[in-house]
């Protein structure tokens, strides 16, 4: 039996746990709010609707595609990329290329950067890893100019940020959807939590302080983990409706 990631490998220990998972994507909601493309994702206007269950959705892909035999992962990105083509040929368009490497790059620096920020430091080495990982998928997608390893890729990450973010209209709508969907007090742990694991250019636009108050708590959070009363904690960042999808992260 083939995997599409082999067992072993550290992008499975990142993406086996739901807390880390969660803020990936915290980390991808303020990005992909920031992303000049983003009009692409109100234009089917699921997003907008339920920002919560698409990030969930989302989740689900990515893990079909992580911890799937390799003939099951490769039939995962068909069918992203089917739904893409549907999108594109309901609007008359076709997505940018650089729109596919953006949301690409966005799954390999939140990937580290959330592990890092729960777990412990990552080695060049698993760097080099995570990024090879992320670029098979985006070659099965068929996304163009993807750099050859993770060094190279830092840099043309950098480019991307500087070329294709703003904090413009949508920006601010999908921003007043979270806290609609999310309630006040899950939504400025959403944004603390944004604060641990953003680069530079997002914290900058979003106007951030780097300083999260989440930084105080992680030593007590990573006792909590420990010891297995953690979850309870979990269950504040998600309205009761999605509490079993949190479950279904766990591995």
């Amino acid at each position: 039996m083939e995997f599409f990631v082999r067992e072993d490998h550290i992008i499975r220990k990142i993406w086996s746990k739901a807390d880390t998972i969660m803020l990936i994507f915290a980390g991808s909601a303020a990005e992909f709010a920031l992303n000049k493309a983003v009009d692409w994702l109100y234009f089917t206007g699921k997003l907008p609707a339920d920002p919560i269950g698409r990030l969930f959705t989302t989740v689900e892909y990515a893990r079909q595609i992580i911890f799937a035999e390799r003939e099951q992962a490769l039939a995962a990105i068909a069918r992203i990329r089917s739904i893409h083509s549907a999108v594109e040929s309901a609007r008359g368009e076709k997505i940018p290329d650089w729109a596919y490497r953006d949301v690409l790059f966005m799954l390999i620096h939140y990937s580290i950067s959330a592990y890092e920020a729960l777990e412990r430091k990552l080695t060049p080495n698993e760097k080099q890893d995570v990024y090879e990982t992320f670029r098979d998928v985006g070659e099965h997608m068929l996304i163009p100019a993807l750099p050859e390893n993770y060094t190279e890729w830092l840099p043309v990450y950098e480019q991307h940020q500087a070329e294709h973010l703003q904090n413009g209209r949508l920006t601010k709508d999908l921003f007043k959807q979270y806290r609609k969907h999310l309630g006040s007090l899950r939504y400025r742990i959403l944004l603390e939590s944004q604060m641990l694991v953003v680069p530079h250019q997002v914290a900058r636009l979003m106007h951030f302080n780097r300083n999260s108050l989440l930084k105080i708590l992680l030593p007590f959070y990573r006792f909590l983990r420990k010891v297995n009363l953690a979850w309870k904690l979990k269950q504040l960042l998600v309205p009761t409706q999605y509490y079993p999808r949190i479950r279904q992260l766990e591995m």
